[in-house]
């Protein structure tokens, strides 16, 4: 028999993760606020749900892939909710990137009302999501994540399970850290580069192939090179994560210094009104601040 799947939030990660679940064989039933991207699953060979109930009621798997704590709250608690419509020992598989302590309270209500409930945040953005080369860093039982294999492989090439519910999520928080670190270093150095009239292609290129490299080097710094923003991960969710892990971090009396700063300086792109772009423009407040602005 094809496992059902229910996908609640078909956004740029969402929409494609959905998409390659359908590819695989999977039956999948979408739910998303905004319509288009519903008809884009159908078109795909899935199905859409006009609610969360709707899509959830029949299904062996659900799968969340919302912006926030207080949206994957509303999902999986609502009045239309997973807990309310789902059927009894469904696998619910959190997608999203929310806090630690949210994801391991909500994970305990599921498990009292009978769902066997995961915590998967993913790292890869939109292109990794459309690959399915998405990296996914799971907390909860060892046995509900070997009942999530084919899944995770259908959108995932790197899976781990990291610990316990809610470890997903500081792992993901983590990756965040990281990532905004390394983009911020990035544009420093793409703008120093600018500043000195070198080919600024070909030092990138050069620099990918050293102990310099990295990951953003590699898929971030020619859109940067030509400022082009357009969202693979936008600024506004980037900044939301760097709230999660400055407060984990204090919560937990470890110092971040670099990554306090960096939260800052996101903070201060969305506020100027860039949250909407990607969150490879902290170029963009670089040269500002560099007063190179173009």
């Amino acid at each position: 028999m094809t496992t059902t799947i229910a996908f609640i939030g078909l956004g740029i990660m969402g929409k494609p993760m959905a998409i390659n679940l359908v590819n695989v064989g999977f039956d999948v039933v979408g739910y998303n606020l905004a319509q288009p991207a519903i008809d884009a699953l159908v078109e795909a060979g899935g199905r859409g749900a006009s609610s969360i109930g709707e899509a959830v009621k029949d299904a062996d798997v659900v799968a969340i892939m919302v912006p926030d704590s207080p949206d994957v709250e509303e999902v999986l608690t609502g009045p239309d909710g997973v807990f309310a419509t789902a059927r009894e020992n469904a696998l619910i598989i959190d997608f999203s990137s929310i806090r630690p302590d949210v994801s391991a309270r909500l994970a305990a209500e599921g498990q009292q009302r009978g769902f066997r409930v995961l915590d998967a945040p993913v790292s890869g953005g939109e292109q990794g999501a459309i690959d399915g080369i998405l990296s996914i860093m799971v907390g909860g039982d060892p046995e509900d994540f070997a009942a999530a294999g084919e899944v995770f492989k259908a959108v995932g090439k790197t899976v781990a399970l990291v610990g316990p519910s809610g470890s997903g999520q500081t792992v993901k928080a983590a990756n965040q850290l990281i990532v905004a670190g390394t983009i911020e270093l990035v544009a420093e150095a793409i703008v120093f580069l600018e500043a000195y009239g070198v080919d600024t292609e070909a030092a990138v290129k050069v620099l990918a192939g050293g102990l310099a490299g990295n990951a953003i080097l590699q898929r971030k710094a020619a859109g940067m090179l030509a400022r082009d923003f357009t969202p693979g991960f936008r600024i506004a969710l980037h900044d939301k994560d760097m709230g999660i892990v400055t407060a984990a971090a204090r919560q937990a009396g470890v110092v971040i210094p670099l990554g306090a700063v960096v939260a800052q300086l996101i903070a201060s792109l969305k506020a100027q009104g860039d949250g909407g772009l990607d969150h490879s423009a902290l170029l963009k407040l670089v040269e500002q601040l560099s007063g190179r602005s173009k």
